[in-house]
């Protein structure tokens, strides 16, 4: 029995040891940074190496050299929506950065491969967009690897990697003018959609609320789109409802037509105005 106990214990520790993981503290810890330009989140996720006393640029990263633009995994730069880096264009996504440092001219990429650990199996195929910038020479030492975010205006922002003495800064723009008038026109000049008024006409018509103006919702609704024959088969059941039973047949004639024209088919809606005609007629 004591065998059998050891023996036991002995499993559980081997068990124990097994799924044990130890964490420590990274030497180049990871940094999130989201940071909201114009209207677009712009998500930066990257490790922050050390200069501990290294010469990095044109030392321990060669000039003319590919870099991961930090360490460990490789930069990771995700867009909300569609930006302008620089002057060019670049769709909304998440996006692997690469920089190669030149004494007087860095290349920097936005690449689509996110599965890379470091630069080992970097293809140029796969680059999204590349273009230059002059580094700018700092007068003071960043010791740990820093990407921030500054000189914000009401569209962009200048995006920064800021490491031992040298600084490049890249403008990102984004579409934020079209997008403040978007809104304008959809809340403003436009309104609510069809949609919308469909939705609540359609919450006063089950809830037993003003039917008057579940009915005025409703028919802007339909005048909204007036193919909808799906909203005039609810507007048919609003005026069943108000007691309006002519009309409401009618209306439900009319869907019926509409949906017996529709090339997609009838949704079923034909038959459901069947039903609310024969329900009316009956009554």
């Amino acid at each position: 029995m004591k065998k059998l106990q050891t023996l036991l214990l002995a499993t559980s520790f081997i068990a124990l040891t097994a799924n044990a993981q130890i964490k420590a503290p990274q030497p180049s810890p990871t940094a999130t940074l989201t940071q909201t330009v114009g209207l677009t989140d712009v998500t930066v996720t990257y490790s922050r190496p050390g200069v501990k006393d290294r010469t990095i640029f044109g030392g321990l990263e060669k000039w003319g050299n590919i870099w991961r633009t930090g360490a460990n995994a490789s930069t990771k730069v995700k867009f909300s929506e569609p930006v302008t880096i620089a002057g060019n264009k670049l769709a909304a996504g998440e996006y692997a950065l690469y920089t190669i440092p030149g004494e007087s001219e860095w290349t920097v990429i936005f690449n689509t491969n996110l599965t890379l650990w470091g630069t080992g199996g970097y293809k140029e195929e796969e680059d999204a967009l590349r273009f230059t910038v002059k580094p700018i020479k700092l007068a003071d030492k960043i010791e740990s690897l820093s990407i921030d975010f500054s000189h914000f205006t009401y569209t962009g922002a200048k995006m920064n990697i800021k490491w031992e003495n040298t600084l490049i800064a890249f403008e990102i723009e984004t579409n934020a003018i079209e997008q403040v008038e978007k809104q304008i026109k959809e809340q403003l000049i436009d309104g609510p959609s069809a949609s919308s008024y469909a939705a609540a006409a359609d919450f006063y018509l089950e809830n037993d609320k003003d039917l008057t103006l579940a009915l005025k919702w409703m028919n802007i609704a339909v005048e909204k789109r007036p193919e909808a024959f799906w909203y005039v088969h609810k507007k048919a059941k609003i005026l069943a409802k108000m007691g309006n039973k002519k009309e409401a047949i009618a209306t439900a004639k009319k869907s019926i037509e509409m949906a017996k024209a529709n090339e997609g088919g009838d949704y079923g809606y034909v038959a459901n105005n069947e039903k609310l005609i024969k329900e009316l007629e009956g009554k």
